[in-house]
């Protein structure tokens, strides 16, 4: 049975219900742990804003199949039980790409308000874009 929504903003709605949204710093504190950010948003996008140090490029329309470790298509760091943080600009595209993940068994979550929250929280971000299925340079100390 398929489910259908009356909006967009009711889609999202659902979505947010079923996965746990984070803050940046609870997100920085989740990478300490073994957590990965996955940056979805186009090349265009990370130019304008930048990156966070340390994240894994994937486009959103392969995410799923990047992501899952019994895809066939997958990145070397997708392993079972590896935990997921989905970042795009400002928190929507990532809610529903968290769920996405979240319906095919994988720990995911996504940062509320996205790059531009974790900027704001005074978290780093070095210049974009690193290409697709990369790591993101971590950042350097200024000096």
């Amino acid at each position: 049975m398929t489910v259908t929504f009356g909006s967009v903003d009711d889609l999202l709605a659902s979505a947010r219900h079923d996965i746990q949204r984070l803050s940046p710093l609870e997100a920085r504190d989740r990478t300490l742990d073994g957590a990965l950010i996955v940056d979805i948003r186009p090349a265009w996008q990370r130019e304008i804003d930048g990156e966070i140090p340390g994240s894994y490029v994937v486009e959103r329309n392969h995410l799923e199949w990047r992501l899952h470790p019994s895809s066939g298509a997958n990145l070397p760091v997708a392993r079972v039980g590896q935990e997921w943080i989905v970042v795009c600009t400002e928190g929507y595209t990532s809610s529903l790409a968290a769920f996405a993940l979240v319906s095919l068994g994988l720990p995911a979550y996504d940062i509320d308000g996205g790059i531009h929250a974790w900027r704001a929280a005074g978290l780093p971000v070095v210049p974009g874009a690193t290409p697709v299925e990369q790591q993101v340079r971590l950042a350097t100390p200024a000096g």
